[in-house]
């Protein structure tokens, strides 16, 4: 079951966060189509968050098509990657773990790897590279 976590210093809405974690892990495969989603009351009582807050997010991923609602059972995951998506980012995330550690033993810490990596994600986007 996948444990939200909120980062104050984002400055990314709470509700939004919930959303984008959920996409995420389905994105990686980490959620499958009929994983519950933690209720309510336990990401509340976990995260510290307004349950309206959750419920909102709940709804936003409602209404995407990502996930389905059932009266008195919970959230349920409506729809995941395909198989061959999540297959295929097994080669990727062992290339990425390997340069992550190159990055580390060249000295850089999280804020800077997390700079370079979005600096070349935003030029790859650019110019068109695969």
């Amino acid at each position: 079951m996948i444990e939200f976590y909120l980062d104050t210093k984002t400055g990314v809405s709470p509700y939004l966060q919930i959303v984008q974690q959920v996409r995420r892990a389905l994105k990686l495969g980490l959620l499958r189509e009929g994983d519950q989603l933690p209720t309510v009351k336990e990401v509340v009582g976990r995260v510290a968050i307004n349950p309206n807050t959750v419920s909102k997010a709940y709804r936003e991923l409602e209404h995407e098509g990502l996930v389905t609602a059932r009266a008195g059972v919970g959230t349920f995951v409506a729809q995941t990657q395909s198989d061959s998506s999540i297959v295929a980012q097994g080669p990727l995330r062992h290339d990425l773990e390997k340069w992550m550690t190159r990055a580390r033993g060249a000295g850089l810490d999280d804020e800077s790897i997390e700079a370079l990596f979005r600096d070349c994600f935003r030029f790859s986007s650019k110019v068109g590279v695969a």
